[in-house]
């Protein structure tokens, strides 16, 4: 429990879609006042949520630290409040560098990079009234990386605690031609109720990025463990005993998976890549790869299982049936995977009604600027899971 002394504000980015998935998971780190919005999720907590946060957050972008929330209502009045109303000196030293980030929804302040060069020299020209000396700008790794927010006049800026999105887990140094998100690989997984409990499949695997995330989810591993350069390192209240203590805390409660999970692809050189990504991850154990073509297959590897498949959406990847390879999805489900769950994703709607299953849950999420859908099929003896395009 934290006390309300040591509250702080957090503002969390997400992928749309995700938004109730990344608030389960904040509720079993403890956060409290859990809001959603587009995009977004707030809560409130302390320094060690905030850690654990970055850490421990499968579908979190950026965790942002608010230090001040007004309304702006012109360039100059911007400029002043956060010259003459934000104590920058708690935050950074003249000698520290720092990077701006902006976005901007309004009509009063159409270009963001506008408003990054007016909060910089705001910050800029106060550290040289006070010190004759000024920050520098570095926009790579910065000492401290501010976010500023405007809605119509409402401002907000907030301390960026996160430095690099969240999504780069730093695993994937191979990827093919249309790879997926980490973090929406990870929120397909978690809103399809994916603990490690059971069987896991991806019979299109590609770069691996689905499996990879399923079996850090198995394992219990924090997605941020791989080394990354937080930027809440180089804050002037970094704790660094708490730190020690959030990740160690999170080593213990890692875990050996106790269910299959496979990683099946047409492709030898893609699974290769796929294997590889696994390894720099520490999580190649976990998985079992191997050549296997969809169409090709003749029996389930186990009797019961979840099945996640981004197929191609014949939109970056060319498919020269693409309705085709979709009855294919369809029929292998129907015919070989029957007592299994299947999810698939996909932008392309056509080709989707091609699978020919009734979905039992649909859910709208966006893979780069694509919006698609994520479809649930309850796979099923016989004909039960038979439905007409329509239904799909």
């Amino acid at each position: 429990m934290y006390s309300k002394r040591n509250r702080v504000e957090l503002t969390i980015k997400t992928l749309s879609g995700l938004e109730p998935v990344l608030a389960q998971e904040l509720a079993q780190l403890g956060a409290k006042d859990i809001r959603t919005g587009g995009r977004v999720v707030y809560c409130t907590g302390d320094q060690r949520l905030l850690y654990r946060a970055n850490l421990e957050l499968r579908t979190a972008l950026k965790v942002l630290k608010p230090i001040a929330q007004f309304r702006a209502y012109d360039e100059q009045h911007l400029y002043k409040y956060v010259r003459r109303k934000i104590p920058w000196s708690e935050f950074m030293d003249v000698t520290d560098t720092l990077a701006i980030d902006a976005v901007t929804k309004s009509d009063k302040f159409r270009h963001s990079k506008f408003v990054a060069l007016k909060v910089k020299d705001a910050i800029v020209d106060e550290f040289r009234r006070l010190t004759d000396d000024r920050p520098n700008v570095d926009t790579r790794r910065p000492t401290l990386r501010i976010n500023v927010h405007i809605n119509d006049l409402d401002c907000t800026i907030s301390l960026d605690s996160s430095g690099d999105s969240l999504h780069q887990r730093g695993y994937r140094k191979e990827t093919g031609e249309a790879p997926i998100n980490e973090v929406l690989a990870a929120g397909m997984l978690l809103h399809a109720q994916y603990t490690g409990n059971r069987p896991l499949l991806d019979p299109m695997c590609g770069s691996g990025t689905i499996l990879i995330e399923g079996a850090l989810i198995a394992a219990n591993k924090a997605p941020g463990g791989l080394g990354r350069d937080f930027g809440f390192l180089r804050w002037k209240d970094f704790d660094a005993n708490l730190w020690q203590s959030v990740k160690s805390e999170a080593r213990q409660r890692e875990r050996i998976p106790q269910q299959p999970i496979i990683a099946h692809d047409q492709d030898f050189c893609v699974v290769r890549m796929a294997q590889r990504n696994a390894m720099n991850a520490g999580i190649d154990t976990y998985i079992e790869f191997g050549r296997q073509k969809m169409e090709k297959r003749k029996r389930k590897p186990l009797p019961h299982g979840l099945l996640v498949v981004n197929p191609p959406y014949d939109e970056r990847l060319e498919d020269s049936d693409i309705e085709g390879t979709y009855k294919m999805l369809g029929d292998q489900f129907k015919n070989i995977f029957p007592g299994w769950t299947a999810w698939v994703i996909s932008s392309n709607i056509s080709a989707l009604k091609s699978i020919g299953l009734r979905a039992t849950q649909k859910k709208t999420l966006y893979n780069g600027p694509m919006e698609c859908k994520f479809m649930k099929f309850d796979l099923y003896e016989g004909k039960k899971g038979k439905a007409s395009p329509s239904d799909t």
